[in-house]
């Protein structure tokens, strides 16, 4: 029996927000519902590991363009740190390499979290994804090796207790770009005397997005192909921090054609670009006291896709 005919992909822009679920890395959350969409092209805008749920932004056609400013955008956190066991990966997934009984009391915890506001220094864990001569560092660590890790800076913007049942701390983070919950667990752990690592972990937020407004995938499988267009956010939803600059006929003429416009008035920095109508076309530099230079432009569309 012979395969029918393969279903041409579809241009589809825009971002959705997808409540990931445990136990399937980002990608494989990116493919189902590239799927869904029957889209030509998709992309995550920060990988969450497979036993992490939450909200994975998925961007699709020209808006993954501007999924950078998703990678460098800070994140929101529910964590659950196992207090008294430590593992090899970090989390409950590996394994156990030592275990205590605890006994903590909430101001002890109260005083370790304080260290681990505002900036800190981490050391990336070995279990990451993060490249050595080409190979990522679990690869390593899958052979019993160790990778020396230079420390990175970031910062803890919000570190507070959900609920504390022993051995069970729960808590909420917001950070920036870079952080290891898992490290941050094991840090915490440590500081507390008892060891402990990540046992679950959800994400809340990324940027201005939050995870109240992401679908499932159950949800946006029982969906019709025009309400999976509606739950689209549109491209330039993942700017919108950038102030907006609104063109004219001529002005929007010569940026799509890569030319530089004069704008004397506007502050220097990135900012978002407007065609008549309020069509985004994309992003541009502004050198303090120059002109705008394009920098990246949404791609036309035919009008019958």
């Amino acid at each position: 029996m012979t395969a029918g005919p393969r279903r041409k992909r579809q241009a589809v822009d825009g971002v959705l927000l997808l409540d990931k679920p445990q136990g399937i890395s980002s990608q494989t959350a990116v493919s189902r519902v590239k799927g869904l969409y029957n889209a030509a092209k998709a992309g995550h805008t920060g990988t969450l590991d497979p036993m992490a749920t939450g909200l994975l932004p998925i961007a699709f056609g020209e808006a993954t363009k501007f999924s950078s400013a998703l990678l460098d955008a800070g994140k929101g956190y529910l964590a659950t740190v196992r207090l008294g066991t430590t593992t090899t990966t970090g989390d409950m997934e590996g394994e156990v390499t030592a275990s205590c009984a605890v006994d903590v009391d909430r101001s002890r915890i109260d005083a370790a979290l304080a260290q681990f506001r505002g900036d800190i220094v981490q050391i990336p864990p070995m279990y990451s994804a993060l490249k050595h001569e080409g190979k990522p560092l679990y690869a390593y660590a899958r052979k019993g090796e160790e990778i020396a890790r230079e420390p990175r800076a970031l910062t803890i913007f919000a570190l507070e207790v959900e609920d504390y049942e022993a051995p069970d701390l729960r808590i909420f983070v917001q950070c920036s770009k870079g952080t290891y919950i898992r490290v941050l667990a094991e840090d915490i752990g440590k500081a507390l005397g008892c060891g402990g690592c990540l046992a679950a972990l959800r994400r809340t937020e990324v940027g201005r997005f939050r995870v109240e407004d992401a679908i499932s995938f159950e949800v946006l499988a029982g969906m019709t192909d025009a309400g999976r267009a509606q739950a689209l956010l549109p491209v330039d939803s993942m700017v919108t921090e950038l102030p907006a600059v609104q063109l004219d006929t001529a002005e929007t003429a010569r940026v799509t054609q890569g030319q530089a416009v004069d704008r004397e008035a506007v502050a220097g920095g990135l900012v978002r670009l407007y065609g008549p109508g309020g069509v985004f076309l994309g992003l541009a530099d502004v050198p303090a006291g120059g002109s705008l230079q394009p920098r990246r432009l949404v791609a036309p569309r035919p009008i019958n896709g």
